[in-house]
């Protein structure tokens, strides 16, 4: 092999190399995926997956779309135990969602509003109920282990 073309395949791959060099710094995208919850009345304690996320109204990062399980407490309410299914947008179906999160220089922002979760009140509960629900745990307590 001559000196021209020696210098020539080495002029070749130091180019190759500092282009994908180049490619390498440009900075790559990511989606921030963000839901929030809503309740009436709102300051109830949410907790997502086993999670506790906040205090409604909460807006909360998550990783992957899906089910989620939801659950709502709030003094003097009932718990409510639900579950959400959060859909993925177009962009983040494959093989679009590789050019999402690696190509594109720039935050994409997926945010859903679930719907407002209703809480409903305890009632007050009169003093022959409460009698009535000892004696019914007590005798059965009491009964049926025999």
């Amino acid at each position: 092999m001559d000196r021209d073309t020696e210098m020539k395949r080495l002029r070749s791959t130091w180019l190759s190399a500092a282009a994908a060099g180049l490619l390498l710094m440009v900075p790559g995208g990511c989606v921030e995926r963000t839901a929030r919850v809503e309740t009436d009345p709102p300051g109830a304690l949410v907790i997502v997956n086993d999670e506790e996320v906040g205090v409604s109204p909460v807006k909360f990062s998550f990783l992957w779309y899906g089910d989620y399980d939801i659950m709502l407490r709030k003094p003097g309410y009932w718990t409510l135990k639900t579950h959400y299914r959060i859909e993925a947008p177009w962009y983040q179906w494959p093989p679009f969602d590789l050019v999402a999160e690696t190509m594109i220089p720039a935050t994409i922002r997926d945010e859903h509003v679930l719907p407002t979760f209703k809480l409903e009140p305890i009632g007050e509960a009169t003093v022959a109920e409460i009698v009535q629900r000892a004696t019914e745990l007590r005798d059965q307590a009491l009964y049926e282990e025999e």
